[in-house]
């Protein structure tokens, strides 16, 4: 033991533990422990952005890349007010974030000094925080350090991952005492619970009795770094592969098995498999709404007609939305090696068993290429969506990471983008934070510096957090950015024309009375940072933009005008009630008893 300081012991814990990052922006609260990351600056690095969303928004992208977590400081109040949004995002996907955040001088309690919120309970930013993280800590004194970050690194990145709170007093930064640095809590996936033998042979027995069988795989897989596992069962068993948007990857999106996102704009052959099977094998995925047409039978799943083999890490998830038939409390990749060691020990399935599901499958994924493919290939002003999704497709080497803002352009990412490698593919899908591709765009480079990272953000989604160019230029992170700009809000105004008869309002960006489309010019806006940057307003003209843009390696930002009047082709169903919901644009709702779909 050792008398230091309490920013002294929280920056050796962080150094200790690995985390090469802070990304935290300043604040009176916070100065003690910047005073102490000054003094370890060559072992521990400081970024700050311009807005706290943005610190939070990279560490929770840093982490999706690496799997290794990183810290964000905020200062009293309102700074730590600012991460409430993008660590909902962090733990409505399963990714850790360790917040530490400052707070008025325990002498101040409850006497209401500058920013403190005490309308219920004294210093309780805690209780703002709380529905966002998986546990906050309020240590008030420096003994009480040690145990403090020891639990809230365990918590974090034990079980499900999530973002963890640590709120210190602005004294306890300053204050000595005689404490030591604590053991460093288990990496994420040290500790991998399994199934039961019984589990796991009945659950085998189910796939082997399966004539139209199909795994559908969530974040879950991608967190216990399953794909190579996940791989080989599909390929052995011959079964398709439906992903949630953070599966994506886990399964090379170009094998013949992948058959893409299911749900409302999902890809035609993944709702037609799930409609059709028999057997769900549902490997850390949580069923939400969007990727299951809002839970209305027959457009992307039929529970219970169909069993459902459901495999979690977290049993609030099992059963939440689809009781099922056999529900098993464990990791994904001990799940899946298990799978693999008891289909060793049977008799290979016998040739043919799926082959007319197999047959099936081909077959709907030939007449979704058929149906879509044309539009891939026509050169249009404005640009046509599917352009973008392709120029990328073709540009980005396997190993590129995508880091996806929310809005229409994700709908189309979802339906048609294939992610080749796990980790790839960076999306917020719970909370749907908008800001998150364009900011954690940076914290994805920094995690992994020698690969491409391209952010694909709405206008309205950039317009947001447009000062990460400046976080660019001044730590040097070369990431690109692809605006796609269609003048509005036009996810939202889409909605707004399909349920209230045509009628829209507050959704499109117009200039003044005369109503003509308004933007900022994005690539002026860019280069006044300091930013390179290109507007692209022909669709011959982009593959060859994000090319250079790539190969510059440093910060660059192409602003692409894209149509807004084309929409992605909805496969599957998406409801809010009670206002009526619109059946798929190309495929059909299927039942049990129900005639041989149609399209």
């Amino acid at each position: 033991m050792a008398r230091m300081k309490g920013a002294d012991l929280i920056t050796e814990y962080l150094i200790e533990s690995k985390i090469p990052y802070v990304f935290g922006i300043c604040g009176h609260g916070n100065v003690g422990l910047l005073d102490s990351l000054y003094a370890a600056r060559d072992r521990i690095r400081l970024v700050s952005p311009r807005h706290e969303q943005v610190a939070a928004h990279m560490a929770d992208a840093y982490f999706r890349v690496r799997h290794e977590a990183v810290a964000t400081l905020t200062s009293c109040g309102p700074g730590s007010c600012n991460i409430v949004m993008p660590l909902a995002c962090a733990l409505t996907d399963s990714s850790a974030v360790l917040a530490i955040t400052a707070n008025v001088p325990t002498s101040q309690f409850n006497r209401s000094p500058f920013q403190e919120i005490n309308r219920h309970f004294q210093a309780d930013f805690p209780n703002i925080i709380r529905p966002v993280v998986k546990r906050s800590f309020q240590p008030t004194r420096v003994d009480m350090l040690p145990l403090t970050l020891r639990q809230a690194m365990t918590t974090m990145l034990s079980g499900r991952p999530g973002p963890v709170n640590v709120d210190v007093p602005f004294n306890v930064f300053q204050e000595e005492d005689d404490v030591a640095v604590p053991p460093l809590a288990p990496p994420l996936n040290a500790q991998r619970s399994g199934a039961s033998p019984d589990e796991i042979a009945a659950a085998m027995e189910m796939i082997l009795n399966a004539k139209r069988p199909v795994i559908f795989i969530g974040h879950g897989v991608a967190l216990s770094e399953a794909g190579a596992e996940l791989t080989g069962l599909a390929h052995k068993l011959t079964i398709p592969v439906i992903s949630s948007p953070n599966g994506m990857g886990c399964l090379d999106m170009a094998d013949p098995l992948s058959l893409g996102f299911i749900g409302r704009n999902g890809a035609y052959p993944a709702n037609q498999a799930g409609r059709h099977a028999d057997l769900v094998i549902a490997i850390g995925a949580r069923f939400d709404d969007r990727s299951a047409s809002s839970w209305l039978p027959g457009y992307s799943w039929n529970f219970p007609h169909a069993k459902l083999i459901h495999v979690d890490i977290d049993p609030a998830e099992l059963g939440r939305n689809y009781p099922p038939d056999l529900g098993l409390l464990a990791d994904a990749r001990t799940f899946l090696r298990q799978l693999l060691a008891e289909l060793e020990r049977r008799p290979a399935r016998m040739a043919g068993a799926t082959s007319a599901w197999q047959a099936d499958i081909r077959k709907w994924q030939a007449e979704w290429e058929a149906f879509t493919r044309p539009n891939f290939g026509l050169h249009e002003t404005p640009i046509r969506p599917e352009r973008v999704v392709a120029d990328c497709q073709a540009v980005l080497p396997p190993d590129a990471i995508l880091a996806c803002d929310v809005g229409v352009n994700h709908n189309w990412y979802m339906q048609f983008w294939k992610a080749r490698r796990p980790q790839t593919m960076l999306n917020s899908w719970g909370f749907s934070g908008m800001g998150f591709g364009a900011a954690g765009a940076l914290g994805a480079k920094l995690a992994a510096p020698d690969r491409p990272v391209v952010a694909i953000a709405g206008d309205g989604s950039f317009s947001m957090v447009p000062h990460v160019l400046c976080t660019a230029v001044e730590y040097n992170i070369p990431v690109v950015w692809v605006i796609w700009n269609n003048f509005g809000w036009v996810s939202i105004r889409d909605i707004q024309l399909g349920m209230f008869g045509g009628r829209e309002l507050g959704t499109m960006f117009n200039e003044g009375p005369n109503g003509r489309p308004y933007n900022p010019d994005f690539a002026a806006w860019a280069r006044a940072t300091g930013v390179d940057a290109m507007t692209i307003t022909k669709s011959e003209d982009f593959k060859g933009a994000l090319d250079h843009a790539v190969k510059a390696n440093k910060p660059f930002l192409l602003d692409v005008h894209v149509s807004a009047e084309i929409r992605p082709p909805a496969t599957g169903a998406w409801e809010l009630p009670p206002t009526p919901y619109k059946e798929p644009v190309f495929g059909k709702r299927w039942l049990p008893g129900d005639a041989v779909p149609a399209k």
